[in-house]
């Protein structure tokens, strides 16, 4: 059998030592440039420098080394044609049958603080992934590792059966295609969002998303579409992609957004908590000393809705939370939570179609960027040919953030409730009213055209509920255009709203608030979600 020939070029050296020892072991010939062959011949291995084979040293700082046609030649030539054999034979070009190779490292470059076009120029790569590409390109001959975690498994079908199979040098030049697409695509975000004075726009000249296939989904959100998920390049910790489902049917394009609504909003509280969503809006929220009095109050907001609606906790799942939820007879599509005890998925178990997903919140963050804390950096929402892109809504509202423009003020309970109420309001669908109390919804009313029918919405589910609003609160998500909406909520029981201000009518407003006696406090910001 004609002896095999590894190329080893890497920016990250984890394993190369270990993969470059295995495949020596396996008399293949190893053939490496600068750094990597350094380290090699350091371990004791035997190792032929690029240079040997091109007969050109290594050039202009290490920038020109595998450009040349003794690499490329070796990479590209096809096994199968004659013409292709003659020609390296002619040029004394041998073949090259395994390439590692991963790229200098731009994406963390350009990721610290204080990077300098200059510093992120130096590591763009250009030898690695100009080989990367012929490698892949010429897969049936040629198996390309781009990541360490490759090496496991092409050491093992080498020493079983002496080659690396053609399925799997398929799947390696895919996947190095698709680290090939990413390194451009960061360079390219990278260098369309520089200013002239040197700094960077948050939006790039040019859009380029990176997004992994997670899996189909059997239809979209009707059965004559079809659809698929798929997760950021890097998700964010504790984010919905990176769920567990323990149990339960194939999630649904509805399921998963129903979910990612719930998650997102149960997320947001520090206190024990439940969220119930249906079609998108929250139908109940409570905080509560212990989880299953949170899910408590949240179903009584809204029992009606809370059929075949989505449950997330952000405290584990307890026995005595499984057994309310079977207390109440509840259809339950998607039940989420970091983590659920034994007895809890003991008292599951039986319910086959109820689907457990499992969100592990470690390494989330109340500090630090929007990805560290668990959440989205920007929110994009497609249009005709087009994207809309925003930065998420991560605003977090605190008591210093409220001005009180009435001549009543609210006492330190209501004021616990209007910044529970505010937080609810942001996951719900504008126009937006939340009447809340005693850290639970009570009614909500969503997506209405107009904000007074809104608050009658909420009120009547209330009603329906059994639940009384008097001495309630209100958030609405964006300002009271009238005084209309205001008096609606008021007749309805409200003492205290909470809104972010800013119309041309805010004294109009004010004034009624003041004549009705009820406080009223300004956020300054707003919470539409369209």
């Amino acid at each position: 059998m004609t002896r095999l020939t590894a190329l080893l070029s890497v920016s990250d050296k984890t394993g190369i030592v270990d993969l470059a020892r295995a495949l020596h072991a396996l008399d293949v010939r190893l053939v490496s440039t600068g750094g990597t062959a350094a380290l090699l011949t350091e371990a004791g291995l035997p190792v032929t420098e690029v240079a040997a084979l091109t007969g050109f040293p290594e050039m202009l700082d290490g920038r020109v080394k595998t450009l040349h046609p003794a690499v490329h030649g070796g990479l590209l030539a096809r096994r199968e044609l004659p013409a292709h054999l003659a020609a390296l034979q002619q040029h004394g070009i041998g073949l090259i049958d395994l390439l590692v190779v991963n790229l200098y490292p731009f994406e963390a470059t350009v990721a610290r603080a204080g990077c300098t076009l200059d510093d992120a120029i130096e590591n763009i790569d250009i030898g690695g992934p100009a080989m990367v590409r012929s490698a892949a390109k010429n897969w049936r001959g040629v198996a390309v590792l781009t990541d360490p975690a490759q090496y496991a498994g092409v050491l093992a079908e080498l020493q079983q059966q002496g080659a690396v199979s053609e399925a799997t040098r398929f799947r390696l030049a895919v996947a190095a295609f698709d680290r090939i697409s990413n390194y451009d695509a960061a360079i390219s975000d990278y260098l369309s969002a520089l200013r002239p004075d040197g700094t960077r726009s948050e939006y790039p000249g040019q859009s380029n998303g990176r997004f992994v296939k997670l899996q189909d989904l059997r239809y979209g959100e009707n059965p004559h579409q079809s659809a698929a998920l798929y997760r950021d390049l890097h998700p964010a910790p504790g984010s919905l992609v990176t769920a567990r489902q323990l149990q339960g049917k194939e999630l649904s394009y509805n399921n998963l957004a129903d979910a990612d609504a719930a998650w997102e909003c149960v997320k947001s509280f520090d206190a024990p908590a439940c969220v119930i969503v249906k079609h998108a809006n929250p139908c109940g929220v409570a905080v509560a000393p212990t989880l299953v009095d949170a899910y408590a109050k949240a179903w009584a907001t809204d029992p009606t809705s809370a059929f075949g609606g989505i449950v997330a906790c952000n405290r584990p799942l307890d026995e005595a939370t499984a057994r309310r939820i079977g207390e109440h007879k509840q259809f339950v599509e998607v039940l989420i939570a970091p983590a659920f005890d034994d007895g809890a998925l003991a008292l599951l178990k039986p319910k086959a179609n109820l689907r457990l997903l499992q969100i592990a919140l470690d390494g989330v963050t109340r500090e630090g960027t929007a990805w560290q804390r668990g959440r989205n950096a920007h929110d994009v929402k497609r249009i005709g040919s087009g994207l809309l892109i925003q930065s998420a809504d991560n605003h977090e509202l605190t008591r210093a953030g409220l001005r009180v423009v009435t001549k009543r003020a609210p006492g330190d309970a209501q004021l616990d409730d209007l910044l529970f109420a505010w937080t609810v309001a942001k996951y719900v669908k504008s126009n937006a009213i939340v009447f809340c109390a005693g850290g639970a919804t009570l009614g909500i009313g969503a997506g209405q055209m107009s904000r007074v029918d809104s608050a009658r919405i909420a009120a009547i589910k209330a009603r329906n509920a059994g639940l009384s609003l008097a001495g309630s609160v209100v958030a609405s998500d964006a300002f009271f255009p009238f005084r209309d909406g205001l008096d609606v909520v008021v007749d309805e029981g409200a003492a205290g709203v909470i809104q972010p201000g800013g119309s041309v009518r805010d004294d109009e407003v004010i004034a009624a608030a003041d004549e009705r006696g009820i406080g009223m406090v300004f956020t300054g910001v707003r919470h539409f979600r369209h």
